[in-house]
């Protein structure tokens, strides 16, 4: 059997499609802004009558009265489930510019929940808020969660093809069954009860991306950002991000595959920058999140030793809530899209993360 650390590839653009038989129509959110109608963890820029951001798993919470709801929508290129008091009763596929309206509510108040299935970086996404039907009203936005996690990693954090019943995928099949609300992630903070980002890149390595592409760039190219096609963009923190747990799950596209010829690096000279680049990129998150942030560096496969020695080194120097895990990847079955983590991979990875969080000293 081909080792999966060799068949994965990296996701592709989606199609225009556009499933779900709720009915399409016009509306204008409420004019408080959108901020004040609908919670969110995302890293999202605040136009005041929109949200744009780009990073898979967004997501938006509300509360509405009445009999139906409406959610404001501008995205071409990536695929949304709305769920109404906890099931999804939609899935949005490159919806476009439209306001998708869930009718037939039984009278009172429900909850809302759009969520950004899939990774798409060459685009911005927009949400307009939440509307209510006639004679309904939007309500003050859900409280946030006390526990607050943000996940850093690839296309094995960002839920690539987890829904796929084979292997083989076309650029359209990735993208239609990317899930990153099913992800391993997101499946972890709804076990802690926690809010979440998934700061998750396909193909993106600490220092070299899945087979040696795009060598001018790399994951931390992009890290800071909110909107991820727009050069130098700097997402800014509204100062209600403080996350108590942070997971950096990266390696796995810098050692997936042979350095080719050409490229400017030995088998030793990737490890050293790996090591290099990880130990900056730690240091960076605990000067941005304070001491009382537990890091989690995240090891697998072949660069795992890597990963064990930079927090080894990190403790050693004084960082009391550097932490390794070493995935377990017994019995997974590596069903997704080329390779990657099924559905029931990442359920069985939330299980063990979960199970080890909760021998940390984590400051919530």
């Amino acid at each position: 059997m081909p080792s999966p650390w060799t068949r994965m590839l990296v996701a592709s653009a989606a199609s225009m499609l556009l499933l779900g038989t709720s009915a399409v129509a016009t509306a204008a959110p409420d004019d408080k802004g959108v901020a004040a109608s609908a919670h969110t963890a995302g890293r999202v820029k605040d136009g005041g009558d929109v949200l744009r951001y780009s990073w898979p798993g967004v997501y938006f919470e509300g509360r509405i009265r009445g009999t139906g709801v409406g959610i404001v929508l501008d995205d071409p290129a990536a695929d949304y489930d709305v769920q109404v008091d906890g099931a999804t009763v939609a899935t949005l596929v490159t919806p476009g510019k439209i306001t998708h309206w869930v009718t037939g509510l039984p009278k009172g108040v429900h909850t809302v929940r759009l969520v950004k299935r899939n990774d798409t970086p060459w685009a911005t996404s927009a949400f307009g808020g939440f509307v209510a039907a006639p004679g309904g009203a939007v309500l003050a936005r859900p409280v946030a969660r006390s526990r607050q996690i943000e996940f850093v990693g690839d296309s094995l954090t960002a839920g690539y093809g987890n829904l796929s019943a084979s292997r083989d995928c076309t650029g359209e099949q990735v993208a239609r069954t990317t899930n990153a609300d099913v992800s391993y992630a997101a499946l972890t903070a709804r076990r802690l009860r926690a809010d979440f980002q998934i700061n998750a890149y396909s193909g993106r390595g600490m220092v070299r991306n899945y087979n040696g592409g795009s060598p001018e760039e790399n994951y931390r190219t992009f890290y800071d950002r909110a909107l991820l096609n727009v050069p130098g963009d700097v997402w800014q923190n509204p100062g209600t991000w403080r996350p108590g747990l942070v997971v950096v799950h990266l390696g796995t596209n810098d050692f997936s595959t042979p350095v080719n010829p050409g490229e400017p690096w030995t088998d030793e000279s990737l490890a050293a920058a790996y090591r290099s680049a990880y130990s900056g990129f730690l240091q960076k998150l605990r000067t941005r999140y304070g001491p009382g942030t537990t890091l989690l560096a995240v090891g697998a496969g072949p660069f795992a030793g890597h990963v064990e020695q930079v927090v080894r080194e990190r403790t050693g120097a004084g960082d009391r809530r550097v932490r390794y895990w070493r995935l377990d990847d017994t019995n997974l079955d590596h069903t997704g899209c080329h390779w990657h983590y099924s559905a029931r991979d990442h359920r069985l990875l939330a299980e063990r993360l979960t199970s080890f969080l909760a021998g940390l000293p984590i400051r919530w």
